[in-house]
This record gives C-alpha cells, sequence and structure tokens, in this order.
C-alpha cells in the first residue's frame, strides 16, 4: 500500500492567502470611495 501522508514540497504554496487578498480588495475599493467623495466635494 502506498504512503498518503501529505508531503511539505507537495503543499501549495500562494504569494498571497485568501485573507489577504480579500483585504487588498476591500481596502482598494474604500479607497476609491473615499477619491470619490473628495471629487465631488470639490465640485
Amino acid at each position: 500500500m502506498s504512503d498518503k501522508s501529505p508531503r511539505q514540497k507537495m503543499s501549495k504554496t500562494a504569494g498571497k492567502s485568501i485573507k489577504e487578498k480579500r483585504a487588498l480588495k476591500h481596502a482598494k475599493a474604500a479607497e476609491q470611495t473615499f477619491h470619490d467623495q473628495l471629487a465631488s466635494k470639490k465640485k
């Protein structure tokens, strides 16, 4: 029977975790709305 235990090398090593990507996405969206509010106040 073959060994079915996970290997360290085979583990997926992504650049950023899903939580980090989600946090960056929310931060970018919040920054956009902030700039939109500033632009609308200037007009």
